[in-house]
């Protein structure tokens, strides 16, 4: 899944974003509300891990107003704040869980893994795209119904590329892709993905569009 860490500790920060990387998640972190608040307006999340003490504002403010627009993505609060009323608001907010801090690494982890599974009940986790078919919760792929054989760095580049049909992405938005899973980005790094990709899913899915980057052939 993709997830928005929204923390200032720069210690647990580190922590939580290697680890849930280390879990196949791609993590983007921000330690300002105004920077999770531009991510929110140009990325689509599956879930955002939220404290509640930002040092430009609250963090139960940015969930109000990410509710009050309508926005659906699945929040947990992470808060050292235990009392009852506090997350009782939070609750009450939006908020689809609360971690109360400190916290064990392996119960956030099981955590995130519960609302995965919550989104998988969502048949739309599940995308086509000609004859590639991906399960965006399962992280597996098949084209023809033939299952493929991915590295976590191709399904990477693949799973952003397919979140977006028919839209051209980046070079630098897909090496900021592979940037999250702690891959060194050359200058041809990403031609070189895309080769791999077009090797084993058919040259046909993934156009490119010159000199802007590439995209999958549209539904």
């Amino acid at each position: 899944m993709r997830l928005l860490l929204v923390d200032d500790d720069e210690v647990l920060g580190s922590a939580l974003r290697d680890h849930l990387v280390a879990h196949g998640h791609l993590v983007d972190w921000a330690k300002r509300l105004a920077p999770a608040s531009d991510a929110v307006s140009t990325t689509s999340f599956d879930l955002i891990l939220l404290d509640l003490n930002l040092p430009d504002g609250r963090g139960i403010d940015f969930l109000r107003a990410l509710r009050g627009r309508g926005d659906d993505v699945f929040v947990i609060i992470l808060s050292a704040m235990d009392q009852l009323a506090i997350r009782i608001d939070g609750l009450n907010a939006g908020a689809d869980d609360y971690l109360v801090k400190p916290f064990d690494l392996r119960e956030l982890i099981a955590r995130v893994a519960a609302i995965g599974r919550r989104r998988g009940a969502d048949p739309s986790y599940v995308v086509r795209i000609g004859s590639l078919s991906m399960d965006h919760l399962k992280r597996a792929a098949s084209v023809d119904g033939k299952a493929l054989d991915l590295t976590p760095r191709e399904w990477a580049v693949l799973e952003a590329l397919a979140r977006h049909p028919g839209v051209t992405l980046s070079k630098a938005q897909l090496e900021d892709v592979l940037s999250m899973l702690g891959a060194t980005v050359e200058g041809n790094t990403i031609e070189v993905y895309v080769s791999r990709l077009r090797k084993k899913i058919g040259h046909d899915l993934i156009q490119t569009t010159k000199g802007l980057g590439y995209q999958l052939a549209p539904r």
